[in-house]
């Protein structure tokens, strides 16, 4: 079996991160939101890919199943966005999350940065499991920096501080 490779976004994987992650919204959460409601992934490298932040996505070969971004949000502090795993690539037989994470994390830790906070909704059950086992901590909204990107979905928010 192929192992999932993770690897930076490049300009060439746009529609795939838009198809990937609407239909995981769209189709498999019923989260009525559109790519219009999403500019972000428009502009991935302008929002995502300045300061210390970066955005990653996970392939099975050619096929793209899973994506990361980190959002430098300034004073050493950065937001963990867009993470999605294909249905059909979740779990410990592919640990495409766990990689992604992993990444993102790596990377935080060689820019220096001191936290990292997410929101995320309620319907994302296993999402927040996962967030809680990996060492974030839920963190009511008022904990978040200003400078935190809240989406009009999230609901609930986490905080994960580097060690140092």
């Amino acid at each position: 079996m192929a192992a999932v490779e993770i690897e930076i976004y490049t300009e060439g994987y746009k529609d795939d991160v838009a198809r990937l992650i609407l239909g995981i919204q769209n189709n498999e959460f019923n989260i009525s939101i559109t790519l219009a409601q999403q500019p972000d992934l428009e502009e991935i490298p302008g929002f995502y890919q300045v300061g210390n932040g970066n955005f990653w996505i996970a392939k099975l070969g050619e096929k793209l199943v899973g994506t990361i971004a980190l959002k430098d949000i300034g004073d050493k502090q950065g937001a963990l966005r867009k993470m999605f795993v294909d249905r059909d690539h979740r779990g410990k037989e592919w640990s495409t999350a766990e990689k992604l994470l992993d990444t993102l994390l790596d990377w935080s830790r060689q820019k220096g940065l001191a936290e990292i906070f997410l929101g995320t909704t309620a319907q994302f059950l296993a999402a927040q499991r996962f967030y809680e086992k990996n060492g974030f901590v839920e963190i009511e909204k008022k904990a978040l920096p200003g400078t935190f990107p809240v989406m009009e979905v999230d609901t609930k928010f986490y905080k994960y501080t580097l060690p140092r």
